[in-house]
């Protein structure tokens, strides 16, 4: 069994966050990096567990620059087997998805796997996208997965209840929290990172057919008003005269 863990760089979750002067870019001066704690946590650890049942390889993959190599470094770490970085810059969603997919389509992977979104643009995008460039059946925000031969069973929250979905393989799951549990890297699993292969792939020559125009930072919070539990008067007012939702 061959799974692929797509990865990706984020900036730290306590990362103060600023745009350039025309806001189109992400001011990077004095930003941390770690890797996307769904993909690291959820998605790359429940491959090792599969790995591990069911014997196999974990290959992930990062689609940027040679920046990254240590946060994909980590995922060797972790226990991941070999890695896998296309030397292009991730300008979208959409170019990544059709880096990644490309690459897939070229090796044969029984499952590709990638945390439901990102910390830092929480789009939720990728998935869908690798699995409609793939043709590939795609589950997404699964809780858990179980497999049986080639075929998966498969967990995901609903509003009232939980979805149980079987698939085939080959397909594409985004993970959700319940999927796995995180894995702190231990100092062999450092070591070996070390001589595990890092392969450069050249990038796929897709176009990129999206342009980001312009960033906007979130509104600062109102100022939080607190009112005795016993002052229901006062507080519909306030509901009614200020924040106007009643």
């Amino acid at each position: 069994m061959k799974i692929l863990v797509c990865i990706s760089k984020t900036p730290e979750t306590t990362a103060k966050i600023s745009f350039s002067s025309d806001s189109t870019q992400l001011d990077t001066d004095g930003l941390q990096y770690i890797m996307n704690p769904y993909d690291e946590w959820y998605a790359l650890v429940r491959a090792l567990e599969l790995k591990e049942k069911h014997t196999g390889t974990v290959t992930v993959i990062n689609v940027g620059p040679a920046a990254n190599d240590s946060i994909i470094r980590k995922g060797l770490a972790i226990g991941a087997d070999d890695a896998v970085r296309i030397d292009a810059e991730p300008s979208s969603s959409l170019f990544v998805a059709k880096q990644i997919a490309a690459y897939a389509k070229d090796n044969a992977f029984d499952i590709i796997l990638l945390g439901k979104e990102s910390i830092d643009y929480n789009g939720s995008l990728i998935g869908g996208m690798v699995a409609e460039l793939m043709d590939l059946p795609y589950i997404s925000y699964a809780t858990s997965l179980e497999l049986e031969g080639n075929v998966a069973t498969l967990n995901r929250e609903i509003e009232g209840g939980t979805e149980v979905c079987e698939v085939s393989t080959p397909f594409v799951v985004s993970a959700a929290k319940g999927m796995a549990e995180q894995r702190i890297p231990n100092m062999r699993g450092i070591m070996m990172a070390k001589k595990k292969p890092l392969n450069v792939v050249a990038a796929d020559g897709s176009d990129n057919l999206e342009v980001v125009s312009a960033y906007n930072e979130v509104p600062k919070d109102r100022s939080i008003k607190y009112i005795d539990a016993d002052n229901m008067k006062e507080l519909v007012r306030l509901l009614h005269e200020e924040a106007k939702v009643i």
